[in-house]
């Protein structure tokens, strides 16, 4: 009993690829393919708009040309060759068809002329046949010509854009900005996917949309001297291996407005946050707790854990067709849950802390300003007396107005508006001020000024003083400005 083809092939549409993800699948088999480059053309001309994605790989003779267009080209079970990013057999296919109703592959290997295979669904439906066309449409051949120029390599063209573009005009101005926004997206994407194969020592291919070349984004920005990486662990499936490797990212106190930006990603600070699962380097979840019951928060968005496995695991992780989805087996379920609470402990921390490192149950009294408290259950925040200015300035009051500063005090305690600062921080966590952020340098150092007056005369010595504004919050942050201190009190 045959599939009906008319019926099949509908469905076929329908394994919820977006835009951005079925092009990630094309550039898997350029990756395959071993290309260098490869580029990507969107052209918008309303309802004849199409893509092209050009490689510049191995390229495929006839037969191969052939097998690849055939729906379940390879079982799930077959045993790969270990750089393949496949799995299925359908990403080519699948991907395409849930995007536009043409789909036109032109290939040629050093040693073989170009061939040509198209699947048109519409001719699919009349015919209710699998009938794989052998030519491109007259309309068609202009856009695969840039094969022409290539020793070997792949384009595929992708035209009637009915879920992209539908019936719109050339001049329908909201559908063009739609479609620009699309490209937007997906080059942020593949930028996300492919971040390892762009840049540093693994770099293997460049890509292009419309002669723009491509960037990596680094989710865990390894460049910044702020990002903890934690400890990596290897663990072990069915005698395979796979690694789990944690970061805690900068906190945004750390980061300039360009940094904070990059950092978040596509999808923002929140949504990033979680495992990222790896499979030969390429990216299939980006940022997610698998299921294991965590909720993404608001102060664990800095936790963020790579980890990676070879494409024999497919089937334990049940990677989907989309590759956009895995689920750790049930053995390593409690080691994912120990690795995930380490690291959004550690976040917590350092979200908690604006980014400083030193814990405050370790640190020495008059190191912050504020301090929590967490008793019976209840978490509440407490002015801290013992920080220099405020004991120094208690000290030099008489018992009445130091009775009535402490009612102050407790005032600003009691009323701190913790929920509004939540929800600020949740929905604009890029606009959050950093302590001074627009404070002029005499301003700060200032305060730095009365806090050392008063170290000394507590009997600490000039570089002792010195010392503890360098570790103070939110001192630590300006190190130049202790130095101009330092010069200035010992001339």
């Amino acid at each position: 009993m045959p599939p009906r083809a008319s019926s099949l092939v509908e469905s076929l549409r329908a394994f919820g690829y977006s835009p951005a993800a079925a092009l990630a699948d094309l550039i898997d088999n350029s990756i395959t393919a071993r290309a260098s480059n490869c580029w990507i053309r969107f052209f918008w001309a309303g309802r004849d708009s199409f893509i092209t994605v050009l490689d510049d790989g191995a390229g495929m003779t006839e037969g191969v040309l052939r097998e690849a267009m055939r729906p379940g080209t390879t079982s799930p079970l077959e045993e790969r060759d270990r750089a393949d990013l496949g799995r299925f057999g359908l990403g080519l296919k699948t991907a395409s068809f849930s995007q536009c109703r043409r789909l036109t592959v032109r290939s040629k290997t050093t040693s073989t002329s170009p061939a040509v295979r198209a699947w048109d669904l519409d001719y699919v439906g009349q015919t209710s046949e699998w009938r794989l066309l052998t030519q491109a449409e007259p309309e068609t051949r202009s856009r695969l010509n840039p094969l022409d120029e290539m020793q070997s390599g792949t384009i595929v063209a992708w035209e009637k854009l009915d879920r992209l573009v539908g019936g719109a005009e050339a001049n329908d101005e909201r559908a063009h900005r739609r479609f620009l926004s699309m490209v937007d997206e997906v080059e942020a994407h593949l930028g996300m996917v492919f971040h390892r194969f762009l840049s540093g020592a693994r770099k293997r291919i460049k890509i292009s949309i419309n002669g723009r070349e491509v960037t990596a984004w680094d989710p865990y920005m390894q460049h910044h001297a702020a990002t903890q990486p934690l400890a990596s662990e290897k663990l072990f499936l069915h005698g395979s291996e796979l690694q789990v490797s944690p970061y805690v990212l900068p906190h945004h106190s750390r980061l300039d407005d360009a940094q904070s930006r990059r950092g978040g990603g596509p999808q923002g600070w929140n949504a990033q946050q979680g495992f990222y699962v790896y499979r030969n380097n390429r990216l299939l979840v980006a940022g997610s707790w698998l299921g294991l019951g965590f909720a993404k928060e608001e102060h664990y968005k800095l936790a963020r854990i790579a980890v990676d496995l070879p494409n024999t695991m497919d089937h334990d992780w049940d990677i989907n067709v989309t590759k956009s989805k895995a689920v750790p087996p049930g053995v390593l379920r409690d080691d994912m849950l120990r690795i995930a609470r380490a690291t959004r402990d550690r976040a917590v921390s350092i979200y908690r802390h604006r980014g400083q490192i030193v814990a405050r149950a370790a640190s020495e009294p008059w190191v912050f300003v504020w301090l929590r408290s967490d008793t019976h259950r209840k978490i509440t925040y407490r002015i801290n007396r013992e920080h220099p200015l405020v004991k120094g300035f208690l000290a030099s009051l008489d018992n009445a107005s130091a009775k009535s500063l402490q009612m102050v005090l407790r005032l600003v305690e009691e009323t701190v508006p913790v929920p509004t600062m939540v929800v600020d921080s949740s929905e604009h966590p890029d606009q959050q001020a950093a302590p001074f952020d627009r404070a002029a340098s005499r301003e700060v150092l200032d305060v730095m000024r009365l806090i050392y007056q008063t170290f000394r005369r507590e009997g600490i010595s000039h570089e002792l003083a010195l010392k503890r504004l360098g570790v103070m919050e939110p001192f630590n942050r300006f190190p130049e400005l202790i130095a101009n201190l330092d010069v200035a009190e010992n001339q």
